[in-house]
């Protein structure tokens, strides 16, 4: 075998192995190209624990959309989530949403559970029922504060 024979080879095994990288970072990192248009909607949460911006949004477990922003009302005190829902899943106008985790200790994303509505969610809608995030330092808190309370006092 010649040496432009080899060396072609050794080019071609490198851009597959780039290209083979490439392809992996997208997956990791969760993108998804856009499949057509979406339309925002916002949440107000007490807590939204490590909610992270591009997290999923989630309905019977399909994912209909992304999160598209977090902020923070100085006014209410509040964390506002902008959800941007991919157009072609439309849900009632009395939709709630909750922060929640997969698994223990895996990521946090935003669960959809759809009302009754006759009406639809449209652009730049609120969603009036959220549920924020379980954060687990605060439940061990509370578990450790009522046992304490429990266990009477010595006598004197």
């Amino acid at each position: 075998m010649s040496r432009t024979t080899l060396d072609l080879w050794v080019g071609i095994f490198v851009a597959a192995g780039f290209a083979a990288l490439v392809f992996l970072a997208v997956k990791v990192g969760s993108y998804s190209g856009s499949s057509g248009p979406t339309y925002a909607v916002s949440a107000e949460f007490d807590n939204i624990g490590g909610l992270k911006v591009r997290a999923p949004v989630k309905s019977a477990g399909v994912v209909v959309g992304r999160v598209g922003g977090i902020g923070f009302d100085e006014k209410t005190f509040r964390a506002v989530v902008r959800l941007d829902l991919d157009g072609q899943f439309e849900f009632p106008a009395d939709t709630s949403a909750s922060i929640l985790t997969s698994g223990l200790l895996g990521e946090q994303y935003i669960g959809l559970d759809a009302g009754g509505d006759e009406t639809n969610l449209k652009d730049g809608d609120k969603l009036q029922i959220t549920q924020s995030a379980v954060v687990l330092e605060k439940l061990i808190g509370q578990f450790l504060f009522n046992k304490a309370a429990e266990t009477p006092a010595t006598a004197k």
